[in-house]
């Protein structure tokens, strides 16, 4: 166990999450401001506000080819975030979720080394089995590919791609699934791990397989080795932690001030702190550019 970790940044979020390394900056998110964030190089230097949407904003991942657009999982799908603001829909799969639930968002999302990106989805009121789990291919198609999930956080890969960690947060539980490299199929899951107090929330995976989840409601921020043992902990002074990223060997930390009644000082922070094994950048979503006239300039 650590001392207490303490942020540099003057910046504190609502619900700060989504946080990824794309190889030469750090993004984030504040997802119910719908605020796209750029951390700077200076580690007390304030962020950045990239973009603005008004929607939810869950997480983002670069676009291969296109420098500054993003593919963004926001309000109730999946779209393209051009540099100079405008949106392009993929998809809108949460937008009529029928009469069984009434406010739907897009939540945590990430590209894998294979250049899909997945999302997942969630009611406001966390209504239990509402969520869901989706897949944007290369050619743009938008596939659900888990039904019956809560709160869904992560995905997380392994560094070559084959396999994926995903928390149902309200449930306690992470799940690990072998992926097929070409098919992207899931194969049967098993349980990773399962937190009895607090909640699995982001989670990133270092060059040893061993995994960081982010323990929202507990302060803390542990590693998990390959076979699920708790290999270390690092204690923040916020409650919240809710994302994670390996900058090399630097591990940045979201909080989030969300449902506190009394916040403290630190919560919604940004914290880093220096490990032993690295890690590796956030994976870019790579997309067809022939099958999205979008990218090219034409009809969306």
């Amino acid at each position: 166990m650590t001392a207490d970790l303490r942020p540099g940044r003057p910046d504190r979020l609502e619900l700060g999450e989504g946080i990824r390394w794309t190889g030469t900056d750090v993004v984030l998110v504040d997802i119910l401001a719908g605020r796209l964030l750029h951390a700077p190089h200076d580690p007390t230097a304030p962020l950045h506000t990239v973009a603005q949407l008004p929607v939810p904003l869950g997480a983002v991942a670069p676009v291969a080819g296109h420098h500054g657009t993003w593919i963004a999982a926001a309000g109730t799908g999946i779209c393209l975030l051009r540099p100079d603001g405008t949106v392009d829909w993929l998809a809108r799969p949460e937008e009529n979720a029928g009469t069984r639930i009434r406010n739907m968002r897009m939540n945590d999302a990430v590209a894998d080394p294979f250049g899909r990106f997945w999302a997942g989805s969630m009611a406001y009121d966390a209504e239990e089995g509402a969520g869901s789990l989706y897949r944007v291919d290369r050619d743009g198609t938008v596939v659900r590919v888990l039904e019956g999930i809560t709160v869904p956080n992560g995905p997380a890969f392994t560094p070559d791609g084959s396999l994926m960690y995903l928390a149902d947060s309200a449930r306690g539980v992470v799940r690990r699934y072998p992926v097929d490299p070409v098919t992207a199929e899931l194969g049967t899951p098993e349980e990773f791990l399962t937190i009895r107090e607090g909640s699995p929330d982001g989670m990133v995976v270092d060059v040893e397989g061993a995994v960081w989840i982010a323990v929202w409601g507990t302060g803390t921020v542990r590693r998990h080795l390959p076979d699920g043992t708790l290999d270390r902990t690092l204690r923040l002074s916020a409650r919240q932690p809710a994302g994670v990223c390996l900058v090399q060997d630097v591990l940045h930390i979201t909080t989030a001030r969300v449902g506190l009644a009394v916040p403290g000082d630190d919560d919604g922070a940004l914290f880093t702190a220096r490990v032993d094994v690295p890690g590796t950048p956030t994976p870019a979503c790579r997309l067809d550019t022939a099958q999205l006239p979008s990218l090219t300039g034409g009809p969306a």
